[in-house]
């Protein structure tokens, strides 16, 4: 038997591999990443179109809410109008750009303006191009029934996102009676239709 020592052996070691990746690897993983931007950007542009006009809809239908609430719990008259500098009401009918901003104030001297201290909360404009209209008022007054005052026959709030997009139009529905529902373009309610 031929034995070998311990000093003798020998160890063969084998030689390292390159570690990287190939031109053409590169390639392919640049390819598959292409692929899914292209695929989800349009779908976040969506996502993030859709939550920013929820948030502007829910903005004034919780405000309308929260007035409507102040109302019957105080026993007084809770004003949402539109507003541009967040302490006054901006005058007359012709102005009804809601998405310049508004404020809710709770009129304790019954004299028709925000004074000071009456001034419940304040929402200040859009910062984009979104438009918020209504061919109705630049106000909505709830009484201490709950009930929307000098709206006949109710109002439609309204919105047009930008880019224009009709799929995109939301609504917001204040009846007489201070009922409030959000609608989807051409969906329809008392007060009128959205479109």
């Amino acid at each position: 038997m031929n034995r070998i020592s311990a000093e003798n052996r020998i160890t063969v070691i084998a030689p390292r591999q390159a570690h990287g990746v190939t031109l053409l690897e590169m390639l392919m993983v640049m390819t598959i990443v292409g692929i899914l931007l292209a695929v989800g950007i349009p779908s976040y542009q969506y996502v993030t179109n859709s939550n920013r006009i929820a948030a502007e809809v829910n903005g004034l239908v919780g405000d309308l809410q929260f007035a409507r609430s102040e109302a019957i719990k105080e026993g007084l008259p809770v004003t949402v109008c539109v507003s541009t500098d967040g302490a006054t009401c901006v005058a007359g009918l012709g102005n009804t750009a809601w998405n310049t901003g508004w404020i809710v104030y709770s009129d304790l001297n019954n004299n028709g303006t925000p004074d000071a201290g009456e001034v419940l909360r304040v929402t200040s404009g859009f910062p984009g191009a979104d438009t918020f209209t209504t061919t109705a008022t630049s106000a909505v007054i709830f009484n201490r029934e709950g009930f929307a005052t000098g709206l006949a026959g109710g109002a439609i709030f309204t919105l047009h996102a930008t880019p224009t997009n009709t799929a995109s139009t939301r609504c917001v529905s204040v009846t007489a009676m201070g009922q409030l529902a959000t609608l989807h373009n051409g969906d329809t309610s008392s007060a009128g239709t959205c479109s």
